[in-house]
């Protein structure tokens, strides 16, 4: 289902997907949807999580640049031209989503999330694909005292040189981190990796820190020639142990 939500600048589409059994109240967590956009694949693994026993909250992340079905790919993702071909329309949005703007959004989507009927009160869980990986990252040092858990998987730009790379505000988080790393990903290379590790270890923080032999950079999404099978049930596992094991005590 797609409900309407205030932004930082406007408002966002955004996915809700609720378990489809039992009344409730759940955990809420914040799906951080990849460079692609909403789309049913994005509301396929969203219904997924929200059946293990969560709401699940998945923003428009570029409602600024247009609504959920202008901004979808338009053709087959499942070739290598094909999802080359949607990347040239979808990465330059990624760059535009600077940090200024991705923060004040994010206090809205945590805003939001609470908001929902048949969300829990407590805290909230956090995870993403792809760039929505360093958003995750981002809610989980912005927002501490609000989450316990955060994910990311293939995602990119987790620890660089830049002043205002994600993995800087690690010191300021209280979650339980996990990250499935791309094996050979140009975006997340082994020295990234290993910066990013070090930095969850500085901080104290309780983590996995682990590459995929094997997958490469997209490897959860279905519908692009980037899949692998084996891999995404691999995150499905950890991400449930993740989130089950922070916001259900363990069940």
């Amino acid at each position: 289902m797609l409900i309407q939500i205030p932004a930082a600048e406007g408002t966002a589409e955004a996915l809700v997907a609720r378990p489809s059994t039992g009344s409730g109240p759940f955990p809420g967590v914040i799906l951080y949807m990849d460079a692609f956009g909403l789309r049913p694949r994005i509301e396929d693994m969203a219904q997924r999580v929200a059946d293990w026993g969560y709401v699940v909250l998945a923003p428009n992340v570029f409602y600024r640049e247009g609504t959920a079905a202008e901004l979808a790919p338009r053709g087959d993702m499942t070739t290598p031209e094909g999802r080359q071909a949607a990347g040239k329309a979808a990465f330059p949005r990624v760059g535009r989503l600077t940090t200024d703007k991705a923060l004040p959004d994010i206090d809205a989507w945590v805003a939001a999330l609470g908001t929902l009927d048949g969300v829990a009160p407590g805290p909230i869980g956090t995870f993403g694909y792809c760039m929505g990986a360093r958003l995750a990252v981002r809610t989980a040092t912005a927002h501490p005292d609000a989450v316990a858990a955060c994910g990311g998987f293939h995602g990119g730009g987790l620890a660089t040189d830049e002043p205002d790379s994600p993995h800087l505000g690690l010191g300021r988080a209280t979650a339980r981190f996990v990250f499935g790393h791309a094996d050979h990903d140009q975006s997340m290379g082994p020295d990234a990796v290993d910066r990013l590790g070090k930095a969850l270890d500085a901080a104290g923080l309780a983590s996995s820190n682990a590459v995929y032999k094997g997958a490469s950079h997209g490897y959860s999404m279905a519908d692009t020639s980037a899949f692998h099978a084996k891999a995404t049930e691999r995150h499905f596992r950890e991400l449930r142990a993740l989130l089950d094991g922070t916001l259900k005590g363990g069940a």
